[in-house]
């Protein structure tokens, strides 16, 4: 197979199947071993952290500490590349993956880069350029601020979802039936959990009022292939998942599988 660059992110009417930390289901969660999987089923959409080390390199990462899934201790950002690299994940022989290696690895792959740390807005810019990757990237998950920061560095073919603050407001007025927020900017995603705390979210009723507003709504993190089906059914744009092997059985079922972008990986 030969691999092409991927296009802009989320562009072509296809729902976007995204595997969550990789496809965190499938194998530890953001290892090249986990992101090899869900490509290999066909995803071309592929969702990660980024935090940063001492050194400024941007790490596919999700925590602020080692210690859940590394053998390591202590905060991410207070050791080296060095250090931290030496590490294995979730006791196997899988190590900690830098970003720039994952981003480049799958080159006609899209990512949702979720931001955990304002340290790491800078080292991520210079990652995304050097990687020529601007285009076939979503910043998603953190403050309003620090993704505007991010599209005022590196311009309009950047994609990005609404940070929380612009999400919260969002969710609390669709869901006391009020009109959007002042400002809120067309051509966004919106990223919408299935449970916001301890109360559901009504997928449903949001999927209207975000086309109506020209957002599109993603919906994680979801693993059950009959919640899938209906968010489906309810119109969302796109769904994350842990188990990106299931989510793909779901829309084959559903004719939904792109089979004339993903045609090498059908059949398997």
């Amino acid at each position: 197979m030969v691999l092409v660059r991927a296009a802009r992110y989320g562009t072509g009417p296809d729902l976007l199947a995204i595997a969550h930390r990789g496809g965190a289901g499938l194998a530890p969660e953001n290892t090249l071993a986990a992101f090899e999987r869900s490509y290999a089923l066909g995803l071309r959409y592929l969702e990660t952290d980024v935090r940063v080390t001492a050194d400024g390199v941007c790490l596919a990462f999700h925590d602020a500490t080692l210690g859940r899934v590394t053998d390591g201790r202590g905060q991410v950002r207070r050791r080296s590349w060095d250090e931290v690299g030496a590490l294995t994940v979730g006791g196997t022989a899988h190590r900690v993956a830098r970003l720039d290696e994952v981003l480049t690895t799958w080159p006609d792959a899209c990512f949702v880069i979720d931001v955990k740390d304002e340290a790491a807005i800078g080292p991520l810019t210079e990652v995304l350029r050097r990687t020529r990757a601007v285009d076939r990237v979503c910043v998603a998950g953190a403050w309003d601020g620090w993704l505007a920061r991010l599209r005022d560095e590196l311009g309009p073919q950047l994609s990005w979802a609404l940070g929380w603050r612009s999400l919260t407001s969002w969710l609390m007025r669709s869901h006391a039936r009020i009109g959007p927020p002042r400002a809120l900017p067309p051509g966004a995603f919106v990223h919408v959990p299935m449970r916001w705390g301890r109360l559901p979210v009504f997928i449903d009723r949001l999927v209207e009022g975000a086309h109506d507003l020209g957002l599109r709504l993603i919906v994680w993190t979801v693993d059950d292939p009959d919640s899938m089906h209906r968010l489906i059914s309810a119109g969302v744009d796109g769904i994350i998942t842990d188990r990106p092997d299931v989510l793909r059985e779901v829309l084959i079922a559903e004719g939904r599988w792109p089979r004339t972008v993903y045609a090498d990986c059908d059949d398997r």
